[in-house]
């Protein structure tokens, strides 16, 4: 295709901006743990629904926990049997995964890339199934907030993936139109969120918990990571 003129980039958090299998296995595990109060037998079972190896933590594509939120997770595994109500799960949960974003791995150095990308002239966002204070946190810590004119997780009010309202929200606070939005993802609800909010183009990498057979037909482009995003983009 020829590639539109982009104006703007919202991209995925975990997976995109951050190694997911790197970064989230051990968090994975604890959540089980955490879900099940320590039974193990329970811990598996509610990580395996959840789309997780229980022995390695790895999320499997686009499994509940590699690409929902956290209120998903908490009524699917509420509902198998973990010993919660849904809202005391999903606080507890959001806790557990706010605290992980200090053994986060980045897939390149994201200061570096989202200066370039500044510099280009373009306006950058965030757009994460995690909390809106997991997002924050994550541009803090790696020095993301200079660059960017919007931030949002699943409870920001914008709705979830794989709806259009993150899209919209980023458009509303930018003044871009649609068309003119790169969205940057790891999951097929990336894509289709994207796709349902007429961005204009959808770019997909691979440091997710998705694959590129899954991907590749739903994406306009297919990257092994956001590293080398500004040599696409511009050369």
């Amino acid at each position: 295709m020829t590639r539109p003129a982009i104006g703007g980039i919202l991209f995925d958090k975990d997976g995109t901006l951050i190694d997911y299998q790197a970064s989230w296995a051990p968090t994975n595990l604890g959540a089980g743990r955490l879900a099940a109060r320590g039974d193990t037998e329970l811990a598996a079972r509610l990580l395996t629904i959840a789309g997780v190896d229980p022995a390695t933590g790895y999320a499997t594509s686009d499994g509940l926990l590699a690409s929902g939120n956290t209120e998903d997770v908490a009524q699917a595994w509420a509902e198998a049997g973990a010993p919660f109500g849904v809202e005391d799960l999903t606080e507890q949960l959001d806790t557990l995964f706010r605290s992980a974003v200090v053994a986060a791995v980045p897939v390149c150095d994201l200061a570096a890339l989202f200066a370039a990308l500044t510099g280009r002239g373009l306006v950058l966002g965030i757009a994460s199934s995690d909390s809106e204070a997991a997002v924050l946190a994550t541009a803090e810590r790696f020095g993301l907030e200079p660059h960017l004119a919007f931030q949002c997780g699943y409870d920001s009010g914008h709705g979830a993936k794989p709806g259009r309202g993150m899209v919209d929200g980023f458009c509303s606070v930018t003044g871009l139109p649609a068309d003119a939005v790169a969205v940057v993802g790891d999951s097929s609800h990336d894509m289709h969120m994207a796709a349902a909010a007429g961005a204009g183009y959808r770019i997909a990498v691979l440091t997710g918990a998705g694959s590129a057979e899954v991907l590749r037909p739903l994406s306009h482009l297919l990257l092994p990571s956001i590293a080398g995003l500004e040599q696409v983009l511009f050369d």
